[in-house]
């Protein structure tokens, strides 16, 4: 039996037919999908978590708003429709809570972000120990909200509170922190105030410093004192970063909950005070559900909560495009 070499330099026997095509054709195979199918799997993670812990109790919440449910008996639903919806409307406890909710939210978000605006404005020039500076505004964001409300309760406190004590030195009596009002009001949002300041600051600094640096050069060219190019350099350049902010706080507003439930030291806490002076939608939630046991109007006080953010966002974009076509 005879065989045959390849002599030496010849090249090697073609591949069968077809061989050769089938592996281009799977290597571009994976090429399209490592292209197009790895972003879809970097972010699936996200999307599985969404899902699971957002996505799902958000339409179990909206099912269960339409039956009458107690937190004992949650398997046992009662379907009353809309009902629920309609009593939380006629409840003046609601409407009570929504303006609570506003006015804690205005005494809270306004001053918050005018300090903010400030204190990055100082912390945006050149100063000694800035980073010591950034990261002391830092901290009372990193601080629990039990804790920064147990202090602050403490000094609001009506007999033996350290704010009492130094409007006492000015002659003023004594104010009753937790039954006025407008004093509770004040109080919360003072502990709002005190947590987000120096995190929004922080956010409005890393804006201006994006801000180009010959901008303010060329106002300062132009005669512009330091006032001016604040108003007229530095605010237009952070526009963004403020609605953000805005709407931030105001999402934070909407679901204010750990501040007044222990400023109120107890079951005051979790009707807001005596009167409901301060008792916030979040709250109102957390006395239907776990005071009353009645999940479904909890869950129908939840649901106006998130109608309410979907009123604000449209409201604030319209508001933009208003503004954007007169600019």
């Amino acid at each position: 039996m005879s065989t045959s070499t390849p002599p030496d330099g010849a090249p090697d026997a073609a591949p069968p037919a077809g061989s050769g095509s089938g592996a281009q054709r799977r290597s571009t195979l994976l090429h399209r999908l490592d292209v197009r199918g790895a972003p879809y799997a970097f972010i699936a993670p996200f999307f599985v978590v969404f899902a699971a812990f957002s996505f799902y109790p958000l339409v179990y919440t909206s099912w269960i708003s339409l039956h009458r449910v107690e937190l004992s008996t949650l398997n046992l639903m009662e379907w009353v429709g809309f009902d629920n919806y309609t009593a939380l409307w006629e409840d003046d406890r609601f409407w009570n809570a929504l303006l609570n909710t506003f006015t804690i939210g205005v005494l809270s978000t306004v001053p918050q972000l005018l300090m903010a605006l400030g204190l990055a404005h100082l912390l945006n020039y050149q100063l000694r120990g800035s980073t010591f500076f950034r990261v002391a505004a830092l901290t009372p964001y990193a601080t629990s909200v039990g804790a920064a409300a147990l202090v602050f309760t403490m000094l609001f406190e009506r007999d033996f509170g350290m704010i009492n004590w130094m409007l006492s030195l000015v002659g003023i009596d004594n104010i009753d922190f937790e039954n006025n009002k407008w004093a509770a009001q004040t109080a919360i949002s003072t502990i709002v105030i005190w947590r987000w300041t120096g995190y929004n600051a922080l956010l409005y600094l890393a804006a201006m410093q994006a801000i180009p640096r010959d901008r303010y050069e060329a106002a300062a060219i132009d005669g512009a004192s330091r006032w001016q190019q604040f108003l007229k350099v530095t605010i237009p350049g952070i526009r963004s970063t403020i609605v953000f902010t805005i709407v931030l706080s105001t999402i934070g507003a909407t679901q204010l909950f750990g501040e007044p439930l222990i400023f109120g030291q107890g079951p005051n806490g979790i009707t807001g005070g005596a009167d409901n002076q301060y008792q916030t939608l979040g709250l109102l939630l957390y006395e239907e559900g776990w005071k009353n046991y009645q999940m479904g109007r909890a869950a129908t006080v939840a649901w106006a909560m998130f109608l309410l953010l979907i009123v604000l966002f449209v409201v604030q974009r319209v508001v933009k495009r208003v503004l954007a076509r007169r600019a």
